[in-house]
Parts: C-alpha cells; sequence; structure tokens
C-alpha cells in the first residue's frame, strides 16, 4: 500500500509539473525543437530543473541499498551504446519532433481534453505492441 501512495503523490507531482512548465503545449516543445527557427529556448529550464533534483536523488542513492519502501535498486545499466538504444532514440526523437509530445505529456495532455492526445495515446500503444516482434527481427539483423 506504500508503494501505491508513494506512486501515486510521485506521478501527480510529474504530471502536475508537466502542466505548469508547458511540457504538455505541443507548440512549446516544437518551437523548443525548432533550433533553425523560431526556437523557443524556455524548456532548457525544464530540463535543468529536471536535471538538479535528479543528480542529488542519485547522490543520495549510492548510500543506499534499498529504496524507501524497501525494494533494491536497479543495477547501473551498460555503459556502452548498442543498436537497440540508437535506434529507440532516434524513434522517439522524431515522433516528439513531429507530435510535440512523449509520453509523459501526452498522458498528462489527457486531462484536458482534446482528440490529439487520445491520438497519440492510440499511436504509442500501437508502437509498444509491435516493438517486441521489430526488436527481434532487428536483433537478428545486427547478430548477422
Amino acid at each position: 500500500m506504500q508503494r501505491i501512495v508513494i506512486s501515486a503523490i510521485s506521478g501527480g507531482l510529474f504530471g502536475a509539473g508537466l502542466l505548469v512548465s508547458g511540457m504538455t503545449d505541443t507548440n512549446k516543445v516544437q518551437g523548443w525543437l525548432d533550433v533553425f527557427g523560431a526556437w523557443d529556448p524556455t524548456l532548457a529550464f525544464v530540463l535543468g530543473g529536471a536535471i538538479l533534483p535528479m543528480l542529488v536523488a542519485w547522490h543520495l542513492t549510492t548510500k543506499r541499498a534499498v529504496s524507501l519502501v524497501g525494494n533494491p535498486f536497479p543495477s547501473k545499466p551498460d555503459p556502452r551504446l548498442g543498436h537497440n538504444l540508437i535506434i529507440g532514440s532516434v524513434l522517439f526523437g522524431a515522433g516528439w519532433g513531429l507530435a510535440g509530445l512523449c509520453p509523459g505529456p501526452a498522458i498528462a495532455s489527457l486531462s484536458w481534453g482534446g482528440t490529439g492526445g487520445i491520438a497519440f495515446i492510440l499511436a504509442m500503444i500501437a508502437g509498444m505492441m509491435a516493438a517486441p516482434a521489430l526488436r527481434l527481427r532487428i536483433d537478428r539483423i545486427a547478430a548477422i
């Protein structure tokens, strides 16, 4: 039960932060990505505002073996860049640039309605369902 409460509070804070920062506004996000046009640098503050607390959190977790609810922390990821990470990053960035949303803001945007967020969520679910088969195919090609 404690984990559910902490998750709900964390998710609520995350969603509120997305709304307050403008991350659910597709025009603001696309303005951030339009480096050679009408560039909007304000989301740099959102990124900085997210990175600074995470640096503190990472520092604090290095001194702990388990989380506040008693679960062990996951192991550190492999620092090497693999084809899955590169392809996934390119697809994520392309989708973010085209739609102006990524998964978190898309879910938060459902709270104020509109068909854009719903279409994005449906496309995201379709992509998540197709990803395992696509990943197997890419892994087979990479092994050749």
